[in-house]
């Protein structure tokens, strides 16, 4: 409806009680007070002063104005200062979406590291498996997903919607119980394993171990199906069974009794974040991409 500059001049004029006074104050010439006056007028579309002798006196519209103008620019000061507040990394939210084994491993590093540099910083972080998760990034129900990809994989979250962030190729290995011929080995194919039972994971590292068996020229006998990393290893450990998973999850969970050793062929995991276009240009998303990266660096080893 107005200017919020012309509330600000206005709120001066009525506490000096002249043009001329809120244009010292200001630092203003009093023709340019007069000026916004007349434009704020223009705007309520009622005049807010009449002059009585040589003073000023407000108009009932002009008292209303009065008794707001304070808790206006008030309002309009907070505002700025949290606005500033967020976009120099003082205070703001940033919601994560992460499949378990990056929850466990890139997230914590990223947090402790903008939590080192910006401690009013709030981060947000729940887990799901893709593409889920980057159904949730389009939902609006977070601001970050980390996912990850196959190459044989056909859902490929790309697209002119998502701003990728590349963090790390994760190898995978298979699981073998301490006493299992092959755990001597230094690296086992994948085909000579056809005769094993096997455990399986979430449903796009199912797919794509089933793929991989059949390029190896088998069909696995899959007993158990589980998305718990912790699970599969105890499962392995038992002799129940044997399975292939990404090597990041044994970087935080270890089972005494299972050994791991690199599939032939080499296969991995492509691990990326995501962001809606353009929202990476938000001072804590921008942040909490870039804490990942580095994270995933770190893990890297680069």
């Amino acid at each position: 409806m107005f200017d919020s500059r012309h509330v600000r001049v206005f709120d001066e004029v009525v506490r000096t009680g002249s043009f001329a006074a809120a244009a010292r104050n200001l630092g203003y010439t009093q023709p340019a007070i007069s000026q916004q006056m007349k434009a704020l007028e223009r705007s309520v579309g009622t005049p807010l002063f009449v002059r009585v002798g040589r003073g000023l006196r407000l108009t009932d519209a002009g008292q209303v104005l009065a008794q707001h103008a304070a808790g206006i620019l008030g309002t309009i000061s907070a505002a700025q200062q949290q606005m500033t507040a967020i976009t120099r990394l003082k205070s703001g939210r940033v919601r994560v979406c992460a499949f378990p084994s990056a929850s466990a491993t890139l997230v914590p590093s990223a947090v402790a590291a903008i939590k080192t540099r910006h401690p009013g910083i709030r981060i947000e972080l729940f887990d799901a498996e893709p593409p889920d998760s980057v159904e949730a990034l389009r939902r609006g129900d977070c601001d970050i997903t980390l996912a990850f990809t196959y190459d044989a994989s056909s859902e490929q979250p790309e697209s002119d919607d998502l701003y990728k962030v590349s963090l790390l190729d994760d190898p995978l290995i298979v699981l073998l119980p301490r006493g299992h011929p092959l755990a001597r080995r230094r690296s086992v194919e994948l085909a000579q394993l056809a005769e094993e039972r096997w455990i399986a994971g979430c449903v796009r590292c199912r797919s794509h171990f089933i793929e991989s068996c059949a390029t190896a020229g088998f069909e696995p006998h899959i007993d158990f199906t589980t998305d718990d990393n912790l699970a599969v290893q105890s499962l392995v450990a038992t002799g129940t069974g044997i399975a292939v998973m990404p090597s990041m999850v044994q970087s935080f969970i270890r089972h005494p009794k299972v050994v791991s050793r690199p599939v032939i062929p080499v296969d991995s995991r492509t691990v990326a974040a995501y962001a809606l276009a353009g929202h990476q240009k938000i001072p804590v998303t921008r942040l909490m991409m870039e804490a990942l990266q580095f994270a995933a660096n770190e893990m890297s080893g680069m």
